[in-house]
């Protein structure tokens, strides 16, 4: 994606706006090439998470066996994207599927995934509200380390990401983290999660930080399970 930002373009036979840009939005130039064989890569790095909660928890090392117990537990997260989820109706018009596309390609080139996705949610408040999320799964070894860096990534392709914070992740534990962007369009709120199987993001115009990060949890707990 090159100078993404928010624009007021409406799309033709669908409730304004979709796209966030005036091209579907890029995280990176092209489309990352297919990874090989994924179901055995994600089945090693399960046996890798399994040995190593074993192994922690049977040496007794106190707060590494947590954190190898934290991983065991977490790593092998599914996230869906439902038809409606904490209020939001999900958006499957062509123009929404490609920068949802967009979103997903650009993701995936950042950082490697089991599995990715990108969904277009309308916000029925407001049709100039539209909730954009994308991520996927994987074993991340360090997920707010990786979160950073994914943040990084956007501010490189969208703009500086501002007044960055952690927030409560809630139930499923993990970071949370939410800041502010600015486009064409107006300031727009960044937020992320990620633990040990998942990392997302999601991308919320006309939605204050605290707001966005209520919406991003509520849809985080319906979307991800283990």
């Amino acid at each position: 994606m090159s100078n993404g930002h928010l624009s007021e373009r409406a799309v033709d036979g669908a409730p304004e706006p979709v796209d966030l840009t005036d091209e579907p939005i890029r995280l990176d130039g092209e489309d990352p090439t297919p990874k090989p064989n994924r179901a055995g890569i994600r089945a090693r790095r399960r046996r890798v998470a399994w040995l190593l909660a074993t192994a922690v928890g049977l040496a007794g090392a106190g707060t590494f066996g947590a954190v190898g117990w934290r991983i065991f537990q977490q790593q092998d997260a599914t996230v869906t994207s439902p038809a409606q989820v904490a209020g939001l109706t999900r958006d499957d018009s062509e123009p929404a599927r490609s920068t949802a596309d967009y979103l997903r390609n650009g993701f995936s080139a950042g950082i490697e995934l089991d599995q990715s996705f990108g969904t277009v949610y309308r916000d029925p408040t407001g049709e100039r509200r539209p909730v954009l999320v994308f991520g996927g799964t994987t074993l991340l070894w360090q997920p707010e380390r990786d979160l950073d860096s994914l943040f990084g990534l956007m501010a490189d392709e969208t703009g500086q990401v501002s007044g960055l914070r952690s927030l409560s992740p809630g139930p499923l534990g993990g970071v949370l983290k939410c800041g502010t962007s600015s486009g064409t369009g107006g300031d727009f709120t960044v937020c992320g999660w990620a633990d040990h199987g998942s990392v997302v993001m999601g991308l919320f115009p006309d939605h204050p930080v605290g707001d966005a990060a209520d919406l991003f949890r509520k849809m985080r707990n319906e979307m991800q399970t283990r």
